[in-house]
């Protein structure tokens, strides 16, 4: 299987359109064609269904398309890393990070560490600490921000400092926004958008108690952009971190009692870094 094919086929997926495709290519329609067959003989799966003016992926086309996105990128990755080489300190840090108030050290240091090495960038990618530990096993991430629970046991790890307060995402005319804080109790018979993770999700679960059973769940989420843009249209009531946001329409109450979450900063424990990464994990771990 060829980089250049799947680059072939990512462009063709995208387009929907092999005519459309090939002149983006600059390849013959035919040629472009023959390609994509090679490769469905040599996965021995149907990629396309093919329709009078378009095409469209199948089941194992999409899945296919996931898997071809995460190697073009980690063969990007790796060019650069050594196209770098040359300049003592250049090229890129890939960093995930999930949403936290501890974005604020990182961005810190990041502006720092630039100051004396222009030349190198930051690649940012947010996510949950189960997709940004994924992303770091598979070699696309050098560094990742998660916040816990989560298992380290993996990787070298800085601990944050300041910890993330639970509470309520509310619209500003919810009943909820006249309280300072709220319970398991105020909630009850409230539909709730709560985190995806599994893990927090047990976290929530007992600081609910025997009131957990009851809750009605409307939506899960990972990002809270999206679950405060469903707590404006009134989806529901959005359990999140006290991410010091400030929106005119909506409102963050904290819970009581209290839950506090910490974060960590953590990279592959003996892991082959390139000169830059290396650096700027130096740079990390004895700099206040």
């Amino acid at each position: 299987m060829e980089l250049r094919v799947l680059k072939y086929f990512l462009i063709v997926a995208r387009e929907e359109n092999i005519t459309r495709a090939a002149n983006l290519l600059h390849v013959t329609q035919p040629t472009l064609s023959r390609q994509l067959m090679q490769l469905e003989e040599e996965l021995e799966v149907k990629l396309f269904q093919r329709g009078k003016h378009s095409i469209s992926l199948t089941e194992d086309g999409l899945r296919l398309k996931r898997r071809a996105q995460e190697i073009i990128a980690l063969a990007d990755k790796t060019k650069a890393e050594f196209y770098g080489k040359a300049e003592a300190l250049s090229g890129e840090v890939a960093i995930g990070c999930g949403e936290t108030q501890n974005m604020s050290f990182l961005s810190e240091r990041m502006r720092r560490f630039r100051t004396v090495h222009p030349l190198v960038s930051f690649q940012i990618y947010s996510a949950t600490a189960d997709d940004i530990k994924d992303r770091i096993e598979q070699g696309l991430l050098d560094i990742g921000l998660l916040m816990e629970p989560v298992n380290i046991s993996k990787y070298e790890f800085i601990r944050m400092e300041k910890k993330e307060r639970w509470g309520v995402l509310v619209p500003v005319n919810s009943p909820l926004s006249e309280k300072e804080c709220v319970t398991a109790m105020d909630l009850k018979e409230i539909p709730l958008l709560i985190p995806g993770r599994q893990s927090v999700q047990h976290e929530l679960s007992s600081w609910f108690g025997l009131n957990f059973e009851n809750i009605e769940i409307a939506a899960a989420y990972n990002l809270i952009g999206n679950a405060a843009n469903m707590v404006r249209h009134q989806v529901g009531t959005a359990l999140c971190f006290d991410l010091d946001f400030r929106y005119d329409d909506l409102k963050f109450i904290p819970l009581s009692p209290s839950i506090e979450t910490g974060a960590v900063l953590v990279w592959k424990k003996n892991q082959m870094f390139t000169n830059t990464v290396h650096e700027f994990v130096h740079f990390l771990r004895n700099t206040k």
